[in-house]
C-alpha cells in the first residue's frame, strides 16, 4: 500500500516569541505549549517549494536566507534554533 503524504501548516517564523506555555496556577507546572502567530504561515503540500524569504532571521533556515527554495522542513530547523538557545542559557 503506497504512503499517502498530506498538506500540512508551515509556521515559517517559529521563534521563542511565538511559544505560549500554560502552567498550572496552583503547582506552576507547565500543562502546555501553544504555538502563536500564523500570519507568515503557508498551508503546503508535500514537495511543495516555496521561495517567499519570511521570518526571524536569527531562526530561519539558511534555504530561506539565501533565497534557493525550502520546504515544510524549515518549521524543524527553526524548532532546533530554539531548543538549542533554550540549551545553552
Amino acid at each position: 500500500m503506497q504512503h499517502l503524504q498530506k498538506s500540512g501548516i508551515v509556521h515559517r517564523d517559529l521563534k521563542p516569541e511565538n511559544i505560549l506555555i500554560e502552567k498550572d496556577p496552583s503547582t506552576e507546572e507547565v500543562t502546555a505549549l501553544k504555538v502563536a502567530d500564523f500570519g507568515l504561515s503557508k498551508i503546503a503540500v508535500p514537495h511543495e517549494i516555496m521561495m517567499e524569504s519570511c521570518g526571524t532571521p536569527a531562526y530561519v533556515a539558511p534555504e530561506v536566507l539565501l533565497k534557493k527554495g525550502y520546504e515544510r522542513e524549515v518549521d524543524i530547523w527553526s524548532a532546533g534554533i530554539i531548543f538549542y538557545t533554550l540549551v545553552c542559557r
